[in-house]
């Protein structure tokens, strides 16, 4: 019997009293292709292009190789080479394909000439033209089919794809000795490990989503108004600007630095580039650098090679290779070593790395937002970073205001927290007492968003009835004085004038309040010597030893 003799009608069996379908003896189903084209456009939106790749081509792997399993037992076919030909025709018979008249299988020179995918098809129709091949399941499927009929490990790579624009597609299948270097960029989509990895990646990144998502909805449910995408709230006129360049360069590849002291929300800022980029739906990948020791830190940026170093069992991609197509967060870039500053450097001019232990590049496609709390232009000139690096990651600066220099936004933020916080802890949501949210706009918040953020959080857990009391929150907010910018108290009605020397420790207290216990910055704004500040402060039993 000869692949050309195969009749679908005599490989399928239907049992409609117990609902089975089956080919060639092994249980089958019929999939919708509308149906699987969604699905396609499911795990493309949720996991990312390469991880849906992975999976649709280890899918696609598991059906070749189940068919020709199956096929071998029920079919008397004459040949190897008719066993080889056998899948393009139970692939055409399925409706997966149309084969080119005279078309040869993916193992001859030329390869296999596809001139109908329903793959192609269901791509454009619902994510567009691709940039790339997009047949993943077929090149899996025949992969898998000539695996098993070769009984050794065989690589169908698709080489021109309908999906692409192109005339055809045309899958060529070789051993992957025979591909050699050519089979690299492709051999991940087929590796269980690299497989695992990439789900694994893909479940961090659900699991960030739908926290976000879970408090965004939150945050819009308490705060309609003033919400920004990536979850980030702003009502003063300096964080309103800060969000409009961001949601302006992220039309943009540019590289984009992020400074401001820490707990601003930096990386709040980062995730609002990334969500309203055109790479919004590739994944955003953080790495802090300060986290790391400096001998691992190459490594996981720039990935390596197997036997690079003790340890390194097999090869790894870097987390620049991971974002592919992305985001990449590069938080605390301040902190990097001096050796790694070269090498981020030419991956950013050459959009490219060399992972440890390798001798060449690998081309990345990836966006860079770096973020810092150190005054760079100040480590430049100390010679601890350098300047090439500095000005190729400044191409756009986004410098976040300190809480305190934004007050309009402490309370918004501090009732979207409460949401986030009581939500956590499955607990209802509590509202701020009048009391607590005149200490909330008193208070300097030195830590800025993440210290606000801790103190809700703390309230939710000690608050007894469904109101945040001044009681719940932290001492030194509960101590707070004067508002920032309020004069000196007048007195009441019937209370006696306060005396020069109490309406200046007020005010000295209130301004050191306000600089979160710094006592340079609050004699500068006082316009005083430290020394004079310190000794204020030790006569009011408020200095260190005093």
């Amino acid at each position: 019997m000869r692949a050309a003799d195969l009749d679908l009608s005599e490989l399928l069996t239907v049992d409609p009293q117990a609902g089975e379908l089956r080919f060639s003896g092994a249980r089958a189903i019929l999939l919708d292709a509308v149906a699987m084209g969604l699905l396609r456009k499911q795990l493309i939106d949720a996991l990312g292009a390469a991880a849906a790749r992975a999976i649709l081509t280890r899918f696609g792997f598991a059906h070749g190789f189940r068919t020709a399993e199956a096929a071998r037992a029920e079919l008397p076919l004459e040949s190897d080479e008719e066993w080889r030909n056998a899948g393009g025709r139970i692939h055409t018979l399925q409706g997966m394909i149309r084969l080119a008249p005279g078309a040869d299988g993916p193992l001859s020179p030329e390869g296999a000439t596809v001139e109908a995918s329903y793959e192609a098809e269901q791509h454009l129709l619902h994510l567009g033209r691709a940039e790339a091949p997009v047949c993943w399941t077929l090149a899996g499927f025949a992969s898998g089919y000539l695996s098993c009929v070769e009984g050794r490990d065989i690589y169908v790579i698709e080489r021109r794809c309908l999906g692409r624009g192109d005339a055809s597609c045309l899958f060529a299948g070789r051993a992957a000795e025979a591909w050699g270097a050519e089979l690299e960029p492709h051999l991940p989509f087929f590796q269980e490990d690299r497989l695992d990895a990439s789900l694994r990646r893909a479940a961090e990144a659900l699991g960030r989503a739908e926290r976000r998502l879970k408090a965004r909805a939150e945050t819009l449910l308490r705060t309609a108004a003033g919400a920004e995408p990536g979850g980030v709230l702003a009502s003063s006129p300096a964080m309103q600007r800060v969000l409009e360049l961001a949601r302006r360069v992220a039309q943009v590849d540019a590289t984009v630095l992020i400074t401001g002291e820490s707990g601003t929300g930096k990386e709040r800022v980062a995730r609002l580039v990334h969500d309203a980029s055109p790479r919004a739906r590739a994944p955003l990948l953080a790495i802090n650098c300060a986290a790391i020791p400096e001998p691992l830190l190459e490594s996981e940026l720039f990935g390596h090679a197997r036997g690079a170093f003790t340890g390194a069992t097999r090869d790894r991609a870097g987390i620049f290779e991971a974002a592919a197509g992305g985001t990449l967060f590069l938080d605390e870039v301040g902190e990097l070593p001096a050796g790694v500053q070269v090498k981020l450097l030419r991956a950013l001019q050459a959009r490219e790395v060399r992972r440890v232990g390798e001798n060449r590049s690998r081309p990345v496609d990836v966006r860079v937002v770096a973020a810092t709390n150190r005054e760079l232009a100040a480590e430049v000139a100390a010679g601890r970073f350098r300047k090439d690096l500095y000005y190729r990651l400044k191409v756009v600066e986004l410098r976040l205001p300190p809480l305190r220099e934004r007050r309009e936004d402490i309370l918004p933020l501090a009732r979207a927290l409460l949401v986030q916080a009581a939500a956590r802890m499955r607990r209802p949501a509590p509202r701020l007492s009048p009391g607590a949210a005149d200490r909330l706009v008193r208070y300097a918040w030195p830590g800025n968003v993440r210290e606000l953020e801790n103190a809700m959080e703390r309230a939710v857990a000690l608050a007894e009835a469904r109101r945040v009391e001044a009681d719940d929150l932290p001492e030194e907010v509960r101590s707070a004085l004067q508002p920032p910018d309020a004069g000196p108290r007048a007195p009441a009605p019937g209370e006696r004038a306060r005396t020069l020397g109490e309406v200046e420790k007020e005010h000295i207290l209130a301004a050191l309040a306000r600089n979160g216990g710094n006592q340079t910055r609050t004699a500068a704004e006082l316009g005083i010597g430290v020394s004079t500040l310190y000794r204020k402060l030790k006569e009011y039993g408020r200095a260190p030893g005093g």
